[in-house]
């Protein structure tokens, strides 16, 4: 199967393209054309975060000689934590082909897409709102990139899980046509899919006001149901994601804390000193 995203290569061309034009917009000083160039300069962005995170996939701090020796450890955490076993889960839906393939076709190309959607979404209607989400959306992929320079075999390559690789058995595989340890698929830990999910689900629930807003948290459910399914991920990984993304938010919240509430030390120590000298 063709691979549905840009390489990191592409999406690095692209940024690269999108950033020079948007200084040539902002250097013709008309209003509508700044207006254009600071789209094109967020779309840049959000593009090199892309290709970024693209190429962490193939570059690690550890060689790939450990993965499986993590990907274990997880497996076995799991067993103690009595999570539910992911190749029970897969097995209830290897009896649907028609299924096992959208789903493939859906941890392939969707969750970029959706992501870039909300976010131009919210540049284009709700502009208030979209500074403090491109800072969230930079700093939890950041994070994750940094856990992923330590390589973590997916499922899929570890004979414990006893699972199935469902893109190589309908060849809808992005990274090739034979099952195997490629080094390019050992950033399993932490799910950037699911966090992804969580943080489009948070900015629209956080930001529209229709009643129906609340189904945007399916999209998170049903994000890591694929991710397990397809064997891609444990249920570890989504957690940890989910457990970053709260951090970052947590972060965030206590910046803004400061921001809004400075230090009152400054003052109150002047008005002492003033006191006093009277």
């Amino acid at each position: 199967m063709p691979d549905l995203e840009l390489s990191w290569q592409a999406a690095a061309i692209v940024a690269g393209c999108l950033a020079a034009a948007a200084l040539v917009l902002r250097r013709a000083r008309r209003p509508r054309l700044a207006a254009a160039a600071v789209f094109t300069q967020e779309t840049a962005l959000v593009l090199a975060l892309f290709a970024l995170w693209q190429f962490a996939g193939s570059f690690a701090v550890l060689g790939p000689g450990g993965a499986l020796a993590r990907s274990r450890w997880i497996w076995h955490a799991e067993r103690v934590l009595r999570l539910p076993s992911e190749a029970s889960v897969q097995r209830v839906f290897l009896a649907h082909p028609l299924i096992i393939q959208a789903f493939n076709l859906y941890y392939a190309g969707l969750h970029f897409p959706v992501l870039i959607g909300c976010m131009i979404w919210l540049f284009v209607w709700h502009r208030d709102r979209y500074p403090a989400a491109r800072t969230t959306l930079v700093a939890f992929t950041g994070a994750c990139l940094l856990v992923q320079l330590i390589p973590v075999a997916p499922p899929r390559m570890l004979p414990e899980a006893g699972m199935v690789d469902t893109a190589i058995r309908y060849g809808q595989s992005v990274y090739g046509t034979q099952a195997g340890f490629d080094p390019d698929q050992l950033s399993a830990m932490p799910s950037v899919h699911v966090g992804w999910a969580i943080l489009v689900a948070i900015l629209v629930i956080g930001t529209a006001t229709s009643r129906w807003r609340w189904l945007a948290l399916g999209y998170p459910a049903l994000t890591l149901l694929v991710v397990v399914v397809t064997a891609n991920h444990f249920w570890m990984d989504g957690i940890v994601a989910a457990a970053l993304l709260g951090a970052v938010l947590l972060a965030q919240r206590a910046v803004q804390g400061l921001r809004h509430h400075p230090s009152q030390s400054g003052p109150v120590s002047e008005k002492v000193d003033v006191e006093s000298s009277l």
